[in-house]
Order: structure tokens, then C-alpha cells, then sequence
């Protein structure tokens, strides 16, 4: 445990939302521009630009699959150059990756080279989500101690998803009223409010080595937290590609509120129970929250109206909510300090390879069964994912 941390818990007056606040914000700074792609990126690309469902996914996608190849280099850089340089340096990324979104928007493009700019662009919000989120949670438990982790890593999964939920309608109302220019801009601009308050959190000190453990050896150490992640991840990796065209196809309205209800109701979840999984166990609480996110899926699954599909977004958040600290909290007693930062970057790529896999083979079942087959899917691999947790616990 760091000095900061015992510091933390000797002394009241240095509280946990002072030590978090910093980080807890860039967070969200950094996945508001997250939801303005998720709002912006689908019809783009399928409306304006004429491309199937395939490569709409293959676009939503990429960022995360980028995330995923370059989470080994981010949690190295974390546990030798301190998780504050790499939580600054994937705010700055994002900041570039928007700069490219905006070039895509330049008028009169060939549509072949405005999509391959938005894959570019999709690669660099990528590579900046994976450098942020593997720095702001090694950061986080640096400052509040292992103790506190699921605490930690539910604040920050609130500032996550309360941005992608925030993010979306404003990216949707940017887009309708001042054009794709202007949406874009939104993520150009946005990481660097988020970079003012971390800039003066102090550092986690490291002994500037690279790991002594490889990081498919820490990789193999958190596998049976990270594959169930993994699995629970995909219904809201389904959502967040497609609710738009689900809502679309079905001729609804209320289709920018739908990331927006599951993310208020994700962070209720997480204001109310942020350490339930410190307190009652990992395991215990990602079962009972799988149980509820299969409930919201097969009614998003079901849904015969926009009011029924809400609801389901409404359960799959109060479910989804409390997966990640959960199961986080059973993967940080795994590993020492030295590699908590090789160790969470490990744990957050299985959310990559999730997502990442997701919005293609979402994409293909939409094309072929319809946009709400998609959330079967997800309900399938929820049930996976409770299954695998209902193994270890019995170990």
C-alpha cells in the first residue's frame, strides 16, 4: 500500500472523494467523447456514408480492439513510468484522435477516404481509452489503498458509463443541429478539461524496471475473473452498437434516451452499493447482477415497444452495473502491487476483446435475425458468464 493510501486511512480529513476526484473526472471527460461516437458513428456510417450493419459494427469495434492489442504496453508503461504519466498520456491521444474525426468531416470527401479516416480516428480513441482506464484505476488504488478497490472501481465505472450516457444525447443533439463538424469537435475538445485536475495528482512511485512477471503470465493469473467479464460485457456491447438502428427499424422514438436510461440507472446501482463487492464478496455480487442483466436483455430481446425496450436498457444497466468491480476486486487479491498495473490492464482488455468481437458478430446476427436477436445473444452469454461463476465458487 502506497503512503498516500495509509495516509487515506489513518486520517479522516483526507477523504476518498478528495484522493478519486481527479481521476474520477478525467474518466469522465474522456467517455463523454466515447458516447458522442456511439451517437454520431452508426448513422454515419450507415446512413450518410451507405455502409451495411457489418461495417458498422467493424467501426464501433476497432477502438475497442485496438484497446485490447495495446493493453500489454499500457500496463507496462503504468508499472514502470507511474499510472498518472499513463492516464495523461491517454487523455492526449484521445485530444488527437478527435482532430482526426474532425478531418473526416471536412465536406466533399470520397466516402472511402472519410471512412478510412474514421478508422484511424477509431484506432486512436482506442489506444487513448486503453492508457486512461489502465492509469486512472492503478492510479485510483494507489491513492485509496487495495482495500478500497471496489469502491474505487465503481466510481470510476460511474464516471464511465455516466459519460458514455451523457455523452450520446449530446453527441445526437450536436449532430442534429449543428452537423458532424460540430459533433466532432466535441471530442476534439473535451479531454482537455479532463486533463486540468489529474495534472495535479500526485504520482504512485515505481521502481522504473519493467515487470519481472510477463504479462501473459498476469494475463493467465486474473483469466477466470476476466473471462466471465468478458461474457457479461457483451449485452451491453450489443446495446451500445445497435439500440439506435433497433429503435430505428421499429419506427420508435426515444432512441438517444436509451444509452441515457441505461447509464442512470448503472450509476444508481453504483452510488448506492459502490462497496458491496468490498463487503458481501466478488463472486456473490456478479452473480446476482448477471442474473438481473439476462432479465434486461431478453426483455430488449422481446420488447413489442419503445416503453418495454427502455425498461429492459433499465435492468441490463442495474445488472451490468457492479459486474466489473466485482469480479475486479477477486482479480486485484491475485497479484502484488508491483504489477497492478499490468494486472488491471490485463483484466479491462477482456472488456476489449468483448466489445471488441461484439459489434461484428452483432452486426451478422442483425442482418440475418433482426436487431433484437442480438440481445439473445448477449442473455446466452450472461448465462455463460454465471455458469463460469458458479464453478469457481463451488472450488
Amino acid at each position: 500500500m502506497s503512503t498516500i493510501a495509509k495516509n487515506s486511512m489513518e486520517n479522516p480529513a483526507i477523504s476518498f472523494g478528495s484522493l478519486v476526484a481527479p481521476v474520477v473526472l478525467s474518466v469522465l471527460s474522456i467517455f463523454l467523447t466515447i458516447g458522442v461516437s456511439f451517437a454520431v458513428l452508426p448513422k454515419l456510417v450507415h446512413d450518410q456514408l451507405g455502409y451495411g450493419n457489418v461495417l458498422v459494427g467493424v467501426v464501433i469495434g476497432l477502438a475497442n480492439a485496438t484497446a485490447l492489442i495495446t493493453r500489454m504496453y499500457a500496463g507496462t508503461h503504468t508499472d514502470t513510468r507511474g499510472p498518472k504519466s499513463g492516464l495523461v498520456r491517454g487523455i492526449i491521444t484521445t485530444a488527437v484522435a478527435g482532430l482526426v474525426y474532425v478531418c473526416s468531416a471536412i465536406g466533399g470527401l470520397p466516402p472511402l477516404l472519410t471512412l478510412g479516416l474514421l478508422l484511424a480516428a477509431r484506432i486512436l480513441h482506442g489506444i487513448g481509452e486503453s492508457f486512461l482506464i489502465t492509469g486512472a484505476l492503478t492510479l485510483g488504488i494507489g491513492l485509496v489503498g487495495p482495500a478500497r478497490a471496489g469502491k474505487l472501481m465503481a466510481w470510476v465505472g460511474i464516471s464511465l458509463y455516466a459519460g458514455i450516457g451523457m455523452g450520446a444525447p449530446l453527441g445526437n443533439f450536436v449532430h442534429q443541429y449543428f452537423g458532424v463538424m460540430a459533433a466532432f469537435m466535441l471530442i476534439l475538445l473535451l479531454p482537455a478539461l479532463g486533463s486540468l485536475p489529474v495534472l495535479r495528482s500526485p504520482e504512485i512511485a515505481t521502481n522504473g524496471r519493467k515487470p519481472a512477471v510477463p504479462f501473459y503470465r498476469v494475463l493467465s493469473m486474473i483469466s477466470r475473473q476476466g473471462v466471465s467479464l468478458a461474457l457479461s460485457v457483451i449485452g451491453f456491447g450489443c446495446l451500445s452498437s445497435f439500440i439506435a438502428l433497433m429503435f430505428a427499424a421499429n419506427k420508435w422514438s426515444g432512441a438517444p434516451w436509451a444509452l441515457s436510461v441505461f447509464a442512470t440507472t448503472y450509476t444508481l446501482v453504483r452510488l448506492f452499493f459502490a462497496s458491496s463487492p468490498d463487503k458481501y464478496g466478488g463472486y456473490r455480487i456478479a452473480a446476482i447482477s448477471i442474473v438481473i442483466e439476462m432479465a434486461g436483455l431478453l426483455l430488449l430481446c422481446s420488447a413489442g415497444s419503445p416503453a418495454m425496450a427502455l425498461i429492459g436498457c433499465a435492468l441490463t444497466g442495474i445488472g451490468f452495473s457492479l459486474i466489473f468491480p466485482a469480479l475486479g476486486v477477486e482479480a486485484v487479491k491475485k497479484v502484488s502491487p508491483e504489477i497492478r498495473g499490468s494486472a488491471m490492464g490485463a483484466y479491462t482488455a477482456f472488456t476489449d476483446l468483448a466489445l471488441g468481437v461484439t459489434g461484428p458478430i452483432a452486426g451478422l446476427i442483425a442482418s440475418s435475425f433482426g436487431y433484437q436477436a442480438i440481445y439473445l445473444f448477449g442473455a446466452v452469454c450472461a448465462a455463460l458468464a454465471l455458469l463460469l461463476i458458479m464453478i469457481r465458487k463451488e472450488q
